[in-house]
């Protein structure tokens, strides 16, 4: 355990460091364009962009990535198991998502309140009165994210890069398939059930109100599912 201890320490202190770097970019830019618009409309309405958390998701994107590509080589030439990389690597994914979707959640809420133009993701789709739901949905989306390019990242280690193209050709295939079905060969009663079903996973009950708890529902088996692909996925992954 003293060695799992230390490599989630190194993955979490390594990574948190550019955290700041991240946001300190991202806002001084976002004041940036606020004070232009201030100067130009004499009011500062709006910061001349919304949902800034897709930044963070590419970041996220980014961190899941090199989640592998950075430190997979190291810490198994020091004496780590993979089981170990992996727990590590889920940990700082955890600890980095839930830091990330703390800034997010009060800067939404911030920018929303101050900069009536502004609205932020998770406000923009549940609306602004349920902050820890705020955050809980954007640490899973921001972890799912991780999860997703975590497992492209080791895929593309075993497999090679033609995995991705055989992956995008098929997702592609299934997007043509499902759509021609919903449109040439499901009833509609069937149709409109599954797009139901779909909205509800969402929090959007048929009946006009949002359930807050179904999103994270689905957020969290998504991200588990991609974890667990991971996981298989690294259990085999040799040094390249």
């Amino acid at each position: 355990m003293k060695k799992l201890r230390i490599v989630i320490q190194y993955e979490c202190v390594t990574s948190f460091k550019y955290i700041w770097l991240f946001y300190a970019i991202e806002y001084a830019i976002v004041l940036l364009i606020a004070v232009v618009v201030a100067l130009c409309t004499g009011a500062m309405e709006h910061v001349g962009s919304n949902c800034l958390e897709i930044n963070t998701m590419i970041y996220a994107a980014v961190l899941g990535v090199l989640g592998f590509h950075e430190d997979f080589k190291m810490l198994i030439q020091n004496g780590f198991t993979r089981r170990y990389i992996y727990l590590a690597t889920l940990s700082m994914f955890a600890f980095i998502s839930g830091i990330m979707a703390l800034v997010d959640t009060v800067m939404g809420n911030g920018l929303h309140y101050f900069l009536n133009g502004y609205s932020s993701m998770y406000g923009a789709i549940y609306g602004y009165y349920h902050f820890f739901a705020n955050w809980l949905w954007l640490f899973l989306l921001y972890m799912l994210v991780c999860s997703l390019l975590y497992l492209v990242g080791l895929a593309v280690n075993r497999y090679g890069k033609r995995i991705l193209l055989y992956s995008g050709a098929a997702l592609l295939g299934l997007v043509l398939i499902v759509m021609a079905m919903f449109r040439y060969i499901l009833p509609g009663e069937i149709a409109r059930s599954v797009l139901n079903f779909l909205a509800g996973a969402m929090g959007f009950m048929s009946d006009g109100t949002k359930h807050l708890g179904l999103p994270l529902l689905t957020l969290f088996l998504i991200a588990a599912l991609l974890e667990l692909g991971a996981y298989a996925v690294i259990r085999r992954t040799e040094l390249r």
